[in-house]
C-alpha cells in the first residue's frame, strides 16, 4: 500500500534530512515510525502525503507514484497532522461537508460516516458550533473524522494521540485496527512507545535521517521492550 524507495531529501546547505530511506507498508499493517526529534520522521511523512518535494527516490501509494500520479495518491490517502488546523471560520458540520465535497464522497455515505465517527468521538453535539470555539482535543477529533469519511486506503498520522483524552485515544486505536481489517494500511509516527509496542505489528526506526531497522515488531526488538530497544539505538554512537 505504501512503498518508499531510496527517499533522499536535503534542506539548506545540502545536509540530508532523510537519506536513502526505503520501507514497505502492506495492506493490513499498523506500521509505527519511531525516531528522536529531528530524526526525519516528519520530513518523510510530508513527502509521503505529497506536501514536500524530494531529490532522489520515489514513493508509491497503492502502486502509483506520488511524482507521476499525485492526484490519485492523495485521493486514497488520509493525513492527520500532529497540530490540527481546520478552518476556524466554519462550523464543524460545514468543514466535514467541505472535505467530503473535495473527495467526492456520496452525500448519503458521508452523512452515515460523519454520524458514526462524530458520535464515537463525542463531538456530534458541537457540529453546529464554529471551529474557533473548539478545544485542541475537539479539533483533533474533527480532523480525524474528516480523514475517515472518504474511506482512505492509507492512513498517515503524525503523533495522532497528542491532545486526545484517554477515551478518544482508545477509540482511535480501535478505528485503526478496524480500518486495517478492512484492507487499509496505517503508517504513523509516535513518541508513545508503549502504545506503539501494543498497537503495531511492524515498526521502522529512523536515526539521523537514515533507516536503522524495520520489520515485524518482534523481529526488530527481540526479547526486550520497544522503549529499551529505542534507548539503545539513540545512545549508540553518542
Amino acid at each position: 500500500m505504501l512503498r518508499i524507495e531510496n527517499l533522499t531529501k536535503s534542506y539548506k546547505k545540502g545536509k540530508p534530512a532523510v537519506k536513502g530511506l526505503s520501507l514497505h507498508v502492506e495492506a493490513g499493517d499498523i506500521y509505527g515510525f519511531i525516531g528522536h526529534n529531528g530524526a526525519g520522521k516528519t520530513t518523510t511523512i510530508r513527502a509521503v502525503i505529497g506536501a514536500l518535494d524530494f531529490e532522489e527516490g520515489d514513493i508509491f501509494i497503492d502502486g502509483h507514484s506520488i511524482k507521476d500520479d499525485p492526484i490519485y495518491c492523495k485521493s486514497v490517502t488520509a493525513y492527520i497532522p500532529d497540530t490540527p488546523e481546520p478552518y476556524e471560520f466554519l462550523t464543524g458540520a460545514q468543514y466535514l461537508a467541505f472535505i467530503g465535497d473535495i473527495f467526492g464522497v456520496d452525500p448519503v455515505k458521508r452523512e452515515e460516516l460523519v454520524e458514526e465517527y462524530t458520535r464515537r468521538f463525542e463531538i456530534d453535539n458541537v457540529l453546529d458550533n464554529l471551529i474557533s470555539s473548539y478545544s485542541h482535543g475537539m479539533k483533533q477529533k474533527l480532523v480525524v473524522t474528516s480523514a475517515l469519511i472518504h474511506s482512505p486506503k492509507l492512513l498517515v498520522l503524525d503523533e495522532p494521540f497528542v491532545g486526545l483524552d484517554p477515551k478518544a485515544s482508545h477509540n482511535l486505536k480501535q478505528i485503526m485496527r478496524e480500518k486495517c481489517e478492512e484492507g487499509c494500511a496505517v503508517f504513523f509516527s509516535t513518541h508513545v512507545l508503549d502504545v506503539a509496542e501494543k498497537l503495531c505489528n511492524k515498526i521502522a526506526v529512523i536515526k539521523n535521517g537514515e533507516l536503522h531497522a524495520s520489520g515485524r515488531m518482534e523481529d526488530v526488538i527481540g526479547s526486550i521492550s520497544l522503549e529499551e530497544y529505542f534507548l539503545e539505538v539513540i545512545e549508540d554512537g553518542e
